[in-house]
């Protein structure tokens, strides 16, 4: 069997084990020191606002202390976006709320600005009005932040911002992770840069920080002995997963620049193909392409294109499956327009890791020219 081509695997650095060996040397292998402290000040140089990060197990755990800062519980409504990866609604559920989703636009894949005012309308009129926004950066490409953001001020309903695609993204020149009311960042094994697994809480105050550490370290008070006025969680990120995290931020602009590279190789190969159609960056986008994605004419020949891919061990995989067709959410309120049912239907995403070689890539081209050859 040919070797295997990943969608998107992990891209050391090699200065990773420097900070976890200094880890390891010092005895700091708890979830605080030196390189958690480092990490959340490289983030916070890199997203370049004044915002403050803490960071975390997971971004699944970063969005869960976002809707328990913003007071949301049992009863509460939260709006998501429906073309998702289900971690950006399952804390929602965690606190005991109702997720409403909302399809998506064309532009972008992202959240529809027509789609969520009429929600918010609604679920006013029905005596519901939305505690939060939870709006993502699909595959790294930023949401249309003016429209989705001048939404939400209009309605007074904060936004998380999930930029768990989206590090080293930007809108309008601003980077991806600094434009909600909270904002999360994932490091997970496939993404732009990895710590394993991990994730960050972007928070627009130091006060917001400290209550998101508090949260995330048990909740333990101020005391001699071991004493709880709060439900605490074993969030926090530990100095071993954030010296990998060092590691990486290190070369993630290279990793930027090897992931739209990657695109740009796939786009110039297939763009005379008619059967294929990419998502192009609207003007003010400025995607990381973290993965890349197409379209093809059909259900059928998105499914024979993976199915040949597959065959030649190389992964790809479906666009997100939306919220709204999920069976663990099947109850939910929905406000549709057809738009993420469609991507699904007709999305494959290609292999897209930054540490792919020429010869990889060569490999992908020549099993979707064969497949089209034949098909």
């Amino acid at each position: 069997m040919k070797p295997k081509i990943w969608l998107s695997s992990p891209h050391m650095s090699g200065a990773e084990q420097t900070y976890i060996k200094e880890a390891f040397d010092t005895n700091w292998v708890a979830p605080l020191g030196p390189n958690v402290n480092g990490f959340e000040t490289d983030l916070q140089s890199y997203l370049n606002e004044e915002r403050h990060v803490a960071a975390l197990a997971s971004g699944t755990s970063a969005l869960h202390l976002s809707l328990i800062l913003l007071g949301v519980t049992t009863g509460d409504e939260v709006i998501c976006q429906s073309k998702t990866f289900s971690a950006s609604a399952n804390p929602i559920a965690y606190q005991g709320a109702t997720p409403i989703f909302i399809d998506s636009e064309n532009d972008t894949w992202n959240i529809c600005p027509n789609q969520l005012e009429i929600a918010v309308k609604d679920r006013i009129a029905k005596g519901k009005k939305p505690k939060a926004i939870i709006a993502v950066h699909l595959y790294g490409m930023p949401y249309k932040v003016d429209e989705i953001h001048g939404i939400a001020k209009h309605y007074e309903i904060p936004v998380i911002e999930d930029s768990a695609e989206s590090l080293g993204s930007h809108y309008k020149g601003q980077n991806c992770g600094t434009f909600g009311d909270l904002s999360i960042l994932s490091f997970n094994g496939n993404k732009i840069i990895t710590t394993s697994g991990g994730g960050a809480l972007v928070t627009r105050t130091e006060d917001q920080k400290k209550q998101a550490v508090f949260l995330a370290t048990q909740a333990r008070d101020h005391a001699p002995h071991y004493q709880h006025s709060h439900i605490g969680y074993n969030y926090r990120m530990s100095n071993i997963v954030a010296g990998i995290g060092r590691g990486q931020m290190t070369i993630l602009d290279s990793h930027v620049n090897k992931r739209r590279s990657n695109h740009e190789l796939y786009f110039n190969t297939f763009k005379d193909n008619e059967q294929i159609t990419f998502l192009k960056e609207p003007d003010g986008h400025f995607s990381n392409r973290w993965l890349s994605c197409i379209l093809l004419d059909s259900f059928e020949t998105r499914e024979g294109l993976r199915l040949a891919l597959e065959k030649e061990n190389i992964e790809s995989r479906p666009l997100w499956k939306p919220m709204h067709q999920q069976p663990v959410f099947k109850d939910a309120p929905s406000y549709l327009n057809g738009v993420s049912d469609a991507l699904f239907n007709r999305g494959l995403c290609l292999p897209s890791g930054s540490n792919l070689s020429k010869e990889e890539l060569d490999r992908v081209i020549s099993a979707i020219n064969t497949y089209f050859a034949v098909c």
